[in-house]
């Protein structure tokens, strides 16, 4: 049952992720968490590098779509200037709008990966509906209120993960 809290990959930051690595995977859009795994979850916009990232990303032809539990105005207000497509109140782990997300990007599955920082939300939901997972640290070490309590249960999980030697992670 822990297995579908395990990420198919885990990397420090999604500027790690490299678009000529996706793309000779065959991966052709990214079904990406806003707070915590683009910007801190109090950040209103992107950074320079995540826009020079986004530019990369578009350049090799991969689709995006920002998939967050948060309210509209907040990913609207990200998303917007970036001219990047997303889903608010996504109610993740919970696998329509992961589906949603490729109906609109006009891919399948197998086409895809889920990039986010949480294992309760962005991984479980991911792994749960079929997709590649990428978990990402956390760019901020505070949460909003509600993420506190999810990063308690995922400090067990990950633990045990690494005594079980299935995933070296940092904090």
């Amino acid at each position: 049952m822990l297995k579908q809290f395990l990420p198919n990959e885990h990397v420090k930051s999604i500027l790690d992720i490299s678009p000529e690595e996706l793309k000779a995977r065959g991966i052709k859009g990214i079904i990406t968490d806003l707070d915590n795994t683009l910007v801190e979850w109090d950040r209103p916009s992107a950074t320079p590098q995540l826009i020079k990232w986004f530019d990369e990303i578009k350049k090799h032809n991969i689709l995006v779509t920002i998939v967050s539990n948060n309210n509209e105005e907040r990913v609207k207000f990200f998303s917007d200037p970036l001219k990047i497509p997303f889903i608010y109140r996504a109610r993740k782990p919970m696998g329509p709008a992961f589906y949603r997300a490729i109906q609109q990007m006009g891919i399948k599955k197998e086409e895809a990966v889920v990039i986010g920082d949480q294992l309760l939300t962005d991984v479980l939901g991911g792994n749960r509906s079929g997709f590649h997972t990428i978990l990402v640290v956390p760019v901020a070490s505070s949460d909003g209120f509600w993420t506190k309590f999810n990063r308690f249960a995922e400090r067990r999980i990950l633990n045990w993960f690494r005594k079980k030697g299935m995933l070296q992670w940092e904090d």
